[in-house]
């Protein structure tokens, strides 16, 4: 697949996060996360349940505003800016539980993540005239290119509520694919899937790294899977952050195999 975005390389880490705190009444979700992440990077973040990876993503995608911290994607602060508005600047998301249209087709749910690249008017587009009609056609060219890359071509009029759950979890990546993403935020993408779908999604994030040198932070469950594709690792605790470098050193950490075993363990 040709390259997603033709964009200038960003001096510096892609992605910075320092000092961000979340809370929600008396409850702390995030306690001082720093990390950054860097061009083209596969950063993975892990914890056990509750530890407050989700609430992570929400702050990075706008969805949540953390009460201290900043949060800077290629140099521009991030907090305080709308989902739409971050999602125009790049950030792209997929869910653990899906968000698709299960009535529509494969194609339609991929066009509806070309929607932010999208320039023409509502009376332009019911019209399907001139440049409407030029951008409709450029955009589903685009589409088809993902709907390869991913192997997704023979569902492609498929209803997506049809379709078995791992191509499911594909056609998810694919809508993100198609906002043209400068990071990939992958919300636990091989969650409920059997071996063989694991071994596809693994294979599919590994060419999106390679072919489009997109950054994306995972968060997964799957640990065999998060220490053979991840470069960093960190590992959070009730919102605390425990641990941060490469696989092998975290595996070690002391403080990571308490929180996941147990202090007797």
């Amino acid at each position: 697949m040709t390259s997603i975005m033709n964009r200038p390389k960003y001096d510096g880490p892609l992605l910075k996060v320092t000092d961000v705190s979340l809370s929600f009444g008396g409850v702390s979700a995030l306690r001082g996360v720093n990390f950054d992440v860097q061009e083209g990077e596969l950063f993975a973040i892990i914890g056990p349940n509750g530890a407050g990876k989700t609430s992570i993503f929400n702050c990075l995608s706008g969805v949540y505003r953390p009460q201290t911290g900043t949060i800077r994607f290629q140099g521009e602060e991030l907090v305080g800016r709308n989902p739409p508005a971050i999602a125009q600047m790049g950030v792209a998301r997929t869910f653990q539980n899906l968000g698709l249209f299960v009535n529509l087709n494969v194609i339609d749910n991929l066009m509806l993540g070309r929607h932010i690249r999208m320039r023409t008017g509502f009376v332009a587009g019911m019209l399907w005239l001139g440049r409407a009609r030029n951008e409709e056609v450029a955009n589903r060219r685009r589409v088809e290119e993902i709907m390869e890359f991913l192997a997704l071509q023979q569902y492609r009029y498929e209803p997506v509520g049809t379709l078995p759950y791992g191509v499911q979890k594909r056609i998810e990546l694919g809508r993100a694919l198609a906002m043209d993403p400068v990071i990939l935020l992958l919300d636990e993408p091989v969650a409920g899937m059997n071996l063989e779908e694991i071994e596809d999604m693994a294979r599919f994030i590994l060419e999106i790294r390679r072919q489009l040198n997109v950054a994306m932070i995972v968060v997964e469950h799957d640990m065999p899977l998060v220490m053979e594709l991840a470069e960093r690792v960190l590992v959070l605790d009730f919102g605390e952050p425990i641990a941060l470098g490469v696989p092998e050193e975290v595996q070690k950490n002391p403080r990571v195999i308490e929180a996941y075993l147990g202090a007797e363990a």
